[in-house]
């Protein structure tokens, strides 16, 4: 079996040992294509900063996760308070809280939120404290998140804390960058891994459109679609999603 049919769907089981280079968690999948049962205990973080980041920046590798058995959990930075025009900041909150459990019932996603401030968000010792503390609580095996040279500052700000606390617990995981509107938010992306989302990818969509107060579907069209099908092209399959993997060790030459 070669690397592209490793990542797609076989019958009734998912084999993912060559998603991310995580180790595989082949798990049965019942009709609907849900785990039948409980995940092993393996967390994969997909920490984004506003409601709909994770799912536009990587809901396709989310869905191959969960179905190969991960527990996969979003983490949003913020509430997307800012998010909506003409609506206070508890309103916006409000709404965007809801639409963001819509989506994790497509995915099969776990939601926490942390308590920054949409389009206000903080680098600073507290903050990368909270940061810290909430993956060392959840233990994952890989955490998925922003590129820091990213345009959007809430953005950049997400990227930072999370290689912060990557850093200060040991590189005890796997640290993967997503991209979001390539070349006008996230810059300079330089891909090291392609995961093939061609089976999942009308599902992927599915969640991101539960985002309704964000008028998302001339954006994904515009932006994600040709994204998906350019890194499909790098991938060699129809739809891809890119990562970048923070790895600060380089290999020794064999001499």
């Amino acid at each position: 079996m070669n690397r592209r049919e490793m990542l797609r769907t076989t019958g009734t089981v998912v084999a993912a040992t060559t998603l991310l280079g995580l180790p595989a968690v082949a798990k049965e999948l019942s009709a609907d294509g849900n785990v039948a049962e409980k995940p092993s205990g393996r967390t994969v973080l997909v920490i984004g900063a506003h409601p709909d980041d994770p799912e536009t920046g990587c809901g396709g590798t989310m869905l191959l996760l969960r179905q190969a058995g991960y527990d996969v959990v979003c983490v949003y930075l913020t509430r997307g308070e800012a998010g909506i025009a003409g609506k206070s900041h508890d309103e916006a909150a409000a709404i965007r809280v809801r639409e963001c459990e819509a989506a994790c019932r497509i995915t099969g996603a776990r939601h926490i939120f942390m308590n920054q401030i949409d389009g206000n968000t903080e680098v600073n010792l507290k903050r990368y404290a909270e940061m810290r503390e909430l993956i060392e609580r959840e233990n994952p095996v890989a955490v998925l998140t922003h590129w820091p040279i990213d345009a959007h500052r809430d953005h950049a700000v997400c990227g930072m804390l999370v290689l912060d606390a990557w850093r200060r617990l040991d590189r005890r995981f796997k640290l993967f960058y997503f991209e979001v509107m390539s070349g006008e938010q996230t810059q300079m992306f330089a891909p090291t891994h392609i995961v093939d989302i061609t089976t999942v990818s009308d599902l992927k969509r599915r969640a991101c459109m539960c985002h309704e107060s964000q008028n998302l579907e001339p954006i994904y069209d515009g932006w994600h679609t040709p994204m998906e099908l350019f890194r499909g092209i790098q991938g060699r399959c129809q739809r891809g999603e890119a990562f970048m993997q923070h790895d600060g060790a380089l290999p020794a030459l064999p001499i």
